[in-house]
């Protein structure tokens, strides 16, 4: 016994120099590494050598996630090195995540991180998408490490949401695969499972929109629809999740609302289902008016950014260019109380005023609109949308452009390199092919392109486009003299444009039917054609009046800089109306 004890007495008194030794050690670097920090000026890199020198000697883990959080703090806030300072204060978290009462490093290591992770976000912000992709990669796989699958699939839907904004499809599809089966296998709050569909879903339904497949979007349209009616009828649960890396939420339930009436008014407007797009706008911005008043955030803004293009673009289409254009008014006052606001929606804002433009016949200002716009963004879809509404507008314009049409038209040419893979803007380009080859007279032509046209929006229910297609070959049949034929298409065409509505192509085909018919001898047809006719023209006319008398039409003229804070009142309108008429 008195051997035994003898022993165990060495043993301790060893452990106990040793553990002395370790503490003079470490003391002394420690001490150095602080003086080199609070030098002037400070000798950062010396600072970090002597807390990296503690490593090799393999101290206790108290040391060694103290060292780790030393390190990641001097690193965070003296060099640009963040790579470095995260990896030393992630160590340092899950090591103290090992030792018990030791929450002085875990606390402080982990406000440390949540501060790196908010600089480096806005990595997305800055637009650096790729360096946003690795970080969330990173976060993904931090959240698989501690068991976490709720938290890794929040960090793997947001990198597929930024690979969808940067068009590497290849990339999307197998992470959206990946994310659907972590979703619909993890088993956990209700609230949070739910959360994680509509987000899925939500990126699957912007990706078909974005690739103009409007018809083929459906069901997971549905789906989305379905879960959002479920999250609405559940309680939040105030039990708090047993993993705390659980505790990340992506967007509050009201959020949620307002962001699936935003998808669908996307999808009505591509379809050309008008009617249900002005239903679900007006729903989604008085539940946004509700809102506001309570949360300040500034995804309420781009929200209803978003949302008042989408239904400023189908006020043009129905003839209400006057409320359009106050619309269009509103978002530059959104813009103007948000740089970053302005600077995302700059080039969409341009764009609207474009169309304005073009719905009031002012089109050297369309043109002016259309390529301020095209200056201002870099987003692929946005740019072949502006060049096919600029070229429409150099078509209208005659000889004026040709070199500069031409080229254009090279540049959006479908039976080639097409340079985005949108189903619905080649369709549309193939539309704008046709309309350029009517007005040349090669209508063989025309009627080849239309007929693409009709094919590729028939197949997606893209109906605005098809009702375009059906009146331009109608008017191509009956300039050719092929009355019945011009007839099978104008008539079709009316009945889909009344359905929209969309007023324009409801004056068109009005004007054909009624020449249809009075070359036909169908008297009685031909002046109710000729009533139908002359009412939309009326309509048309008093709305183009009351547009181009309000104060804001002076916002075409706006090419550079923020939007104009005020606008002088207009005598009256000063364009021409032979376009309408």
């Amino acid at each position: 016994m008195a051997a035994q004890a003898a022993a165990a007495a060495q043993a301790a008194a060893a452990q106990a120099a040793q553990a002395e030794a370790a503490e003079s050690w470490y003391l002394a670097l420690l001490g150095f590494a602080e003086h080199f920090r609070t030098s002037s000026p400070p000798k950062i890199r010396l600072c970090v050598h002597c807390l990296q020198a503690v490593f090799p000697f393999k101290p206790p883990q108290r040391i060694e996630a103290r060292t780790h959080l030393q390190l990641g703090s001097v690193l965070y806030h003296h060099t640009k090195n963040s790579e470095q300072a995260r990896s030393h204060l992630e160590k340092a978290w899950l090591i103290s995540q090992q030792i018990p009462q030791f929450e002085d490093v875990k606390f402080e290591a982990a406000s440390l991180l949540s501060e790196l992770y908010c600089q480096e976000q806005l990595h997305t912000l800055e637009k650096d998408l790729v360096s946003a992709c690795d970080l969330l990669g990173v976060g993904a796989e931090y959240a698989r490490v501690v068991g976490s699958e709720y938290t890794r699939a929040l960090f793997l839907l947001s990198k597929g949401m930024l690979l969808l904004m940067e068009r590497k499809l290849q990339e999307v599809h197998p992470l959206l695969t990946l994310c659907g089966q972590i979703v619909e296998n993890w088993q956990g709050n209700p609230i949070q499972k739910e959360s994680l569909r509509v987000f899925f879903l939500v990126l699957q339904v912007t990706h078909y929109l974005d690739a103009g497949q409007v018809k083929s979007v459906k069901p997971c349209l549905k789906q989305l629809q379905q879960c959002i009616q479920t999250i609405s009828t559940l309680h939040d649960d105030e039990i708090l999740p047993s993993n705390p890396a659980d505790l990340f939420h992506w967007l509050p339930k009201e959020h949620m609302c307002v962001l699936v009436y935003l998808v669908t008014v996307m999808h009505s407007m591509q379809a050309g289902y008008l009617e249900k797009a002005q239903k679900y706008t007006d729903k989604a911005l008085m539940q946004l008016e509700k809102l506001k008043m309570l949360d300040c955030s500034p995804i309420l803004s781009s929200f209803q950014v978003i949302l008042l293009e989408h239904i400023i673009m189908c006020r043009l289409v129905t003839g209400h260019k006057a409320t359009a254009l106050q619309e269009i008014s509103q978002v530059c006052q959104l813009c103007q109380q948000s740089p970053r606001l302005f600077s995302n929606h700059a080039a969409q804002l341009h764009t609207l005023l474009g169309l304005y433009c073009v719905s009031v016949n002012c089109m050297d200002n369309a043109e002016a609109q259309f390529t301020t716009a095209l200056r201002l963004t870099n987003h692929q879809e946005l740019w072949a949308f502006i060049v096919t509404n600029l070229a429409s507008v150099y078509i209208r314009e005659g000889n004026r452009h040709q070199e500069v049409l031409y080229s254009l038209l090279e540049r959006i040419n479908p039976d080639h390199s097409f340079p985005v893979s949108s189903h619905c803007l080649r369709a549309a380009a193939f539309y704008v092919r046709g309309l350029f080859s009517f007005f040349q007279g090669r209508y063989n032509e025309a009627k080849r392109f239309l007929r693409e046209t009709l094919k590729m929006s028939n197949a997606e229910d893209l109906n605005r486009l098809t009702a375009c297609s059906l009146v331009l070959l109608g008017h191509i049949f009956y300039v050719l003299g092929n009355h019945r034929e011009s007839n099978n298409m104008v008539v079709p065409a009316m009945q889909l444009a009344s359905k929209i509505p969309d007023m324009s192509v409801q004056l068109w085909s009005s004007a054909l039917l009624r020449d249809l018919n009075k070359a036909c001898g169908n008297a009685m047809d031909a002046h109710e054609a000729a009533q139908m006719h002359q009412n939309f023209s009326q309509q048309l006319l008093q709305d183009h009046i009351e547009a181009c008398s309000l104060p804001e039409h002076n916002l075409i003229t706006w090419t550079d800089g923020p939007p104009p804070l005020q606008f002088q009142a207009q005598n009256g309108p000063n364009t021409s109306l032979a376009s309408l008429l």
